[in-house]
């Protein structure tokens, strides 16, 4: 009897170790294609230091903010601190588009602020080692500077080394859904709005007409704008099961015009992002995702 209780109390002290130096455990994100770096900071000083970064940039604009906490207690739901910030620069954004318009539905830049299970505050964001494989954007010109300001970001406002998981995985247009339309690029875009605007599930969270910003750098580029939505009650579970997937939430859809006129619809397919943030037991919630998508896009088409 004693022998049991002592081999009891051996196991309960062995899992509640932290590692051998007594350290506590961190669970570093295994997201393919993000890049990451732990704070030593909560999560509010966190947040906080980088948004001051983004804002004092005079070259920077910050697009939205969102809240995912507060967006899931507002229909009566709990998920950890996590929030995302969308911030653009099209001086060196708009490149990575005139090499491939899809590129456009990873842009603007994002960066997620987020505490785990652990209270460790991560800051994470796409790599551009993600990027190039994923839109075949590795000539772009100003590729290796925009890692070099997302790094710099991230690695300030957590005094901590960014890491890269790999991307080596990640193939060309991996993950993407393209419908092409029949009506011009106004039509679509304006059916698609009106859509997601008209739905009392949607939240409009922001337009960015990517052609614009373009000009006003002095550069072209096709028509190419992103709207991007969200719906709580289904991003919600996911972020609940895998806090990574706020990197590719809320929901985004491009509408391009390519330069023989054709127009297009593309979006991120949620089975894909439930594969790559490791999303389990939600499988439902991503069905009905993807017949939401699929309705709106083909609507906006046709």
């Amino acid at each position: 009897m004693k022998l049991t209780w002592l081999f009891a109390l051996l196991i309960i002290v062995t899992s509640c170790k932290s590692d051998d130096d007594g350290a506590p455990v961190v669970n570093e994100p295994t997201t393919a294609g993000m890049s990451y770096a732990l704070s030593d900071q909560d999560f509010t000083t966190t947040y906080n230091t980088l948004r001051s970064a983004l804002q004092s940039n005079p070259n920077i604009s910050i697009i939205a903010e969102v809240n995912h906490k507060s967006n899931a207690q507002s229909i009566g739901d709990d998920l950890r601190n996590t929030r995302i910030i969308f911030f653009g620069n099209p001086a060196l954004g708009t490149s990575l588009m005139q090499v491939n318009q899809l590129a456009g539905l990873d842009l603007p830049q994002k960066m997620l602020v987020y505490q785990d299970a652990q209270n460790n505050v991560f800051i994470g964001y796409n790599s551009t080692a993600y990027l190039s494989s994923r839109y075949n954007v590795g000539a772009a010109p100003t590729l290796q500077q925009i890692s070099t300001a997302l790094s710099n970001f991230a690695g300030s406002a957590t005094n901590g080394i960014v890491s890269e998981n790999s991307s080596s995985g990640i193939t060309f247009r991996q993950g993407t859904v393209t419908i092409v339309s029949q009506n011009d690029f106004s039509t679509t875009y304006s059916n698609l709005r009106n859509a997601i605007v008209d739905n009392g599930d949607l939240t409009l969270v922001r337009e960015l007409d990517h052609q614009l910003n373009a000009q006003s750098v002095g550069e072209e580029l096709d028509p190419t704008r992103v709207i991007i939505f969200g719906n709580p009650n289904l991003g919600t579970p996911l972020m609940k099961a895998s806090q990574t997937t706020a990197l590719d939430l809320p929901q985004k859809m491009l509408v391009w015009q390519e330069e023989d006129g054709t127009v297009n619809i593309s979006y991120n397919d949620p089975e894909y992002l439930e594969l790559r943030h490791n999303i389990q037991g939600q499988s439902q919630v991503v069905a009905t995702i993807s017949s939401a998508l699929a309705g709106l896009a083909v609507d906006a088409a046709n």
